[in-house]
This record gives C-alpha cells, structure tokens and sequence, in this order.
C-alpha cells in the first residue's frame, strides 16, 4: 500500500471507533491516543480495524509504533509491516 491508501486506512479504523472525534485536527505528530482519547480496548480495537483494512498483522509489542500518524504510517509502510 502507499502512504496515501494507508493514511486512509488508519483514519477509518480510528473512525470506526472514535466516530465523534475531530480528524481535522489530528496532526502527523500528535499522540493518536490522547488526542482521541482511547483507553487501552480502543487501542486494540484500532489495530483489528487496521488489520482488516491492511491485512498487517501488529503484535502488541508493537502497539506503541502506532502512536502517532508519522510513526503508524513508518511501522506499516516498513517491510513486513514494520515487524522484523
């Protein structure tokens, strides 16, 4: 996937489970988490979203690289989605 097809899928995982949140807002270097304020069951929630959409798999260990868009969109745009 290229950066845009991922962008677009991080943001509609998020979507799916902060539907009320301002996206408009939410810059390459803020903290998904807090900006949106999602407890630890939307983190992992986002990360079956995006599993779906991507067919990445993200062990939990590797949950943190996603904290932030500029990190998510370097950890799944790596080879292997950034495992390894």
């Amino acid at each position: 996937m290229n950066q845009e097809a991922l962008r677009t899928a991080i943001l509609d995982s998020l979507r799916e489970i902060a539907p009320q949140a301002d996206y408009g807002r939410l810059g390459d270097a803020d903290d998904i988490r807090d900006s949106l304020d999602l407890d630890s069951m939307d983190i992992l929630n986002f990360v079956i979203a995006l599993h779906a959409r991507t067919g990445i798999d993200v062990p939990e260990r590797d949950y943190s690289k996603l904290g932030t868009m500029a990190k998510a969109l370097a950890y799944l745009s790596a080879p292997a989605g950034g495992s390894g």
